[in-house]
């Protein structure tokens, strides 16, 4: 991997590990992300696996994380680990992070969607672990790499996916990731 690619395969176990963790009686449950359940996120995981393994592939026709969440199967227990697996090995390719792209309805170079790939596993590692009371400390290379994503989008007024959660330039970088992502670090259910 050269210094402008991560590694997201860390960041794609321990998101395994958290969905590993889900009891089926917290399916429902609510998420820091309002419109979702803890089975609309876990859909939502696999789905965006599949757009962004084909995002890094280069496949333009849509498949990327703004599709409609997919039906949580009852096979999601083995379905997304090989997904995340799929992803891992589509980013693990030097190819993924070159050239241009297509993402969400939108064109960008492959490095920027390897960067919203990253960003999506450590955002919704933080939230699945949140709505299903788990530990969670993401991979370093990958939470840097969300941070780089959203850093910029802070000096707009919206962010990149809602507007800011002000939290304190002290607070661990987590949080403050999390704060730029549009979400409440503090959230609980």
């Amino acid at each position: 991997m050269s210094d402008s690619t991560v590694d997201i395969g860390p960041q794609a176990r321990i998101v395994a590990r958290l969905a590993h963790g889900v009891r089926d009686d917290q399916l429902d449950a609510p998420t820091p992300c309002s419109e979702y359940a803890v089975r609309d996120l876990l859909g939502h995981l696999l789905g965006l696996s599949a757009g962004l393994s084909a995002t890094g592939r280069k496949e333009t026709e849509e498949h990327g994380p703004g599709a409609a969440l997919p039906e949580l199967g009852p096979d999601w227990r083995a379905a997304l680990p090989v997904a995340l697996d799929g992803l891992v090995e589509t980013w693990r390719e030097p190819a993924a992070w070159e050239g241009m792209t297509r993402a969400g309805g939108l064109d960008l170079p492959g490095a920027v969607a390897g960067l919203v790939t990253a960003d999506e596993l450590v955002v919704h590692g933080w939230d699945l672990a949140r709505a299903t009371g788990q530990e969670y400390t993401p991979d370093e290379a990958a939470l840097r790499a969300a941070r780089d994503l959203l850093t910029p989008a802070e000096e707009g007024p919206d962010g990149l996916f809602g507007p800011v959660v002000p939290v304190p330039e002290d607070a661990p970088l987590l949080d403050r990731v999390i704060g730029l992502s549009g979400r409440d670090p503090a959230w609980r259910p």
